[in-house]
């Protein structure tokens, strides 16, 4: 069903799959750039899952796993950092655009929760990009304010695209529990006990490589800097898959209602209820209509792309 492959972003190696359609000759198709959200892998998680969708819908797929995580190379391990993860989509595109049977005039980048944003981000920056999907986008608490100048903007691109975002100015939290059921005794990163309860029962699972543990790399940003700026700026359509009654901290709906109504470019938005965990509980009609979705959007919307005018 899928190829171990491996690719450099920021001078280590990130390894993942390669899902190709079923009894595929030399046709070449469109492909899907693939990474999962918060601390999360690409192993019994369920973004393999939707994976095996878009290869039973015809579609290529990169999934792999971000710097410091699951089978991807990178120190200290569990750290994240957003613009370095965000900047591996970019390696990722590189990557598959040197690969026999990828349409290279229809790249899709996907995400979830965090990489959610870090897609989003990547589809502002980048031209080479035909659509966007983002499920449950963890956009932030507040509503952007405005970028009259584009600064802000730019300074995202910019940093997007720097080869040593790890030399930047930054801070590092201390190491803890991504999970807990005891915020008292043992506090956590994630304080919903929906997040424990998806955690320990996908990321428990044998073989997914995750662990309960996490530091955050945070690179200074500029006074109100705000995700929501990159929106006038994306390049290609975009899906948004929204939870009705998301209870992350981070993810809430209201502010991707108003980053969506920011959004110049083609767009779509599909409301799903189950929180912000329901879609990524397989099997699920949650997973379902989620799946769905996105398939309908791609067809959709990467044959009007064939002669859509990018900004």
């Amino acid at each position: 069903m899928f190829r171990k492959v491996e690719f450099i972003s920021q001078r280590v190696i990130l390894r993942g799959r390669l899902y190709l359609p079923k009894n595929s000759s030399s046709k070449k198709y469109p492909v899907v750039i693939m990474a999962h959200g918060f601390t999360t892998t690409i192993t019994g998680m369920t973004a393999d899952k939707y994976a095996e969708r878009f290869r039973e819908a015809r579609y290529a797929v990169l999934l792999y796993d971000h710097r410091n995580l699951g089978i991807s190379d990178g120190e200290p391990r569990q750290e994240i950092n957003f613009w370095v993860q965000s900047r591996g989509y970019i390696d990722a595109i590189d990557f598959v655009r040197k690969l026999p049977g990828v349409d290279t005039n229809k790249i899709v980048v996907w995400g979830i929760s965090l990489s959610a944003r870090e897609a989003f981000l990547v589809g502002s920056v980048d031209n080479r990009i035909s659509a966007i999907i983002t499920m449950a986008p963890a956009f932030g608490d507040d509503c952007p304010l405005t970028d009259n100048d584009e600064s802000l903007y730019n300074f995202a691109k910019e940093t997007l695209l720097n080869d040593d975002i790890l030399g930047l100015p930054n801070s590092t939290t201390e190491r803890m529990p991504v999970v807990s059921h005891d915020q008292i005794g043992n506090p956590s990163k994630l304080k919903e006990l929906t997040a424990y309860r998806w955690f320990m029962e996908y990321g428990g699972r044998f073989g997914t490589n995750w662990k309960n543990v996490v530091s955050i790399s945070n690179t200074v940003v500029p006074k109100h800097y705000h995700i929501g700026y990159c929106a006038v700026h994306l390049k290609a359509p975009i899906l948004m898959i929204v939870a009705k009654n998301d209870e992350m901290e981070g993810a809430n709906q209201n502010v991707a209602a108003k980053i969506f109504s920011l959004i110049h470019q083609p767009k779509e938005w599909v409301d799903i209820s189950g929180g912000h965990f329901g879609l990524l509980h397989y099997p699920s009609s949650f997973f379902e209509k989620s799946s769905k979705a996105q398939i309908n959007f791609l067809k959709r919307r990467l044959i009007e792309n064939q002669n859509y005018s990018r900004i």
